[in-house]
């Protein structure tokens, strides 16, 4: 059969790869093994809060699950406008909010709406593997800058406009990052969005961990640069619905008309009950137990990152949101004689029983040197998996 060159440039997603071989080997153990301890995905162990899951249970029991306008539910839409204004003071017209089948959905729609065949997107090495599928999958091209601890493992101003050429299309950036955790400093964000907007460029900001930022000086959206600006959120992470498979994308009012007949062709409409959910994430009671969780993921960043540190996994930007770190695993491959953080991984997975994830995924700039765990599984398991990590740095010597 003759496969698509689309589908052939697609690459491998390594973290599904690494849970893929960790599950096996997890399923091969006997009862005397320890149980395998998951920090590879950024999954919260969070659950949709109750007055989320009986709102799904009531839509259920209504009959509320035929499809929705392809733009989602007008109050849905009605309150993530109101949430923008209660978090961060920023007027949004509900008319420029899009609901979507995740943030993969919108990244997806945002990249066919505007990349076209042999355009360019500037994105920082390292990011998350999947957006530049998204911008491959429309004909375009990721361009991943190399960027460095100094620069918080972010793209700069003089790092966008150093690498525009003719074919550059625009931006894809995301605050906080995955895998880094690492944030754009807001006058640095302007900064970029100056130098895209008077190429004629795009700026796509995806935001989807922006509800988990812990420091105020991050924590603000770049939406208030103006609504040129294409941002991208997701009901996964800080509100919990992982598998709801639901997000949203604020837009342009000229992109509105597009995306909606986009959306209508390739999805219909996002999850129905989903949405219906989703509604209860914006009442006090969910919101109190949202911003409960946040201080808890904090406190895990607080309590995770230091040990890292004096187990000799460096990790050289303390993560300003998001629930990852981004550790410097180069000194033990010296030491194991390993070639890199993929050999170092699956060491790591036999050996202690902890899964984490190897910088391959991320880029190519020094990502041998580097691997990503994540700090969304329990406070007791990351002291388990630091204690672990512990008595094979003693065996290893």
């Amino acid at each position: 059969m003759r496969i698509a060159q689309r589908a052939r440039r697609v690459e491998p997603f390594y973290v599904m790869e690494v849970a893929k071989a960790a599950r096996e080997l997890a399923r091969q153990g006997g009862p005397e093994q320890d149980p395998m301890i998951f920090l590879n995905i950024g999954e919260p162990d969070f659950t949709a809060p109750p007055l989320v899951q009986e709102a799904a249970r009531r839509a259920i029991s209504e009959g509320k699950t035929q499809y929705t306008p392809a733009t989602g539910l007008p109050e849905l839409r009605e309150r993530i406008a109101n949430w923008y204004g209660q978090r961060f003071g920023l007027p949004v017209a509900p008319e420029r909010i899009i609901v979507t089948a995740g943030a993969s959905a919108a990244l997806q729609l945002a990249c066919l709406a505007l990349v076209d065949a042999g355009d360019e997107i500037l994105m920082p090495d390292p990011s998350y593997p999947c957006n530049r599928q998204f911008i491959s999958a429309a004909e375009g091209r990721a361009v991943l800058v190399p960027t460095s601890p100094a620069e918080r493992f972010q793209l700069s101003a003089a790092t966008v406009e150093a690498h525009w050429s003719d074919r550059t299309r625009g931006v894809l950036l995301a605050s906080p990052s995955n895998p880094t955790g690492t944030s754009i400093h807001p006058r640095e964000l302007e900064h970029i969005h100056q130098v895209v907007r008077s190429r004629g460029g795009i700026t796509l900001l995806d935001e989807i961990y922006l509800g988990l930022s812990y420091d105020e000086t991050f924590g603000q959206t770049g939406l208030h640069l103006g609504d040129d600006l294409i941002s991208i959120n997701s009901f996964s992470k800080y509100f919990s619905m992982t598998g709801w498979r639901l997000g949203w994308m604020v837009v342009p009012p000229a992109l509105v008309s597009v995306i909606e007949q986009l959306a209508q062709n390739l999805f219909i409409c996002p999850s129905t009950v989903a949405q219906h959910a989703a509604l209860a994430c914006f009442e006090p009671d969910s919101i109190a137990e949202y911003e409960r969780r946040r201080a808890e993921f904090k406190a895990r960043r607080d309590w995770f990152v230091p040990r890292l540190q004096a187990l000799g996994l460096p990790v050289p930007v303390v993560p300003d949101g998001a629930f990852y770190a981004w550790a410097d695993c180069s000194g033990w491959c010296e030491r194991m004689g390993l070639e890199g953080s993929w050999e170092f991984a699956f060491a790591a997975m036999r050996q202690a029983r902890v899964v984490i994830t190897p910088g391959r995924d991320f880029g190519s700039h020094d990502t041998a040197r580097f691997v990503r765990f994540s700090t969304a599984s329990s406070m007791e398991q990351l002291q388990q998996a630091v204690s672990r990590l512990h008595m094979l740095r003693e065996m290893t010597g």
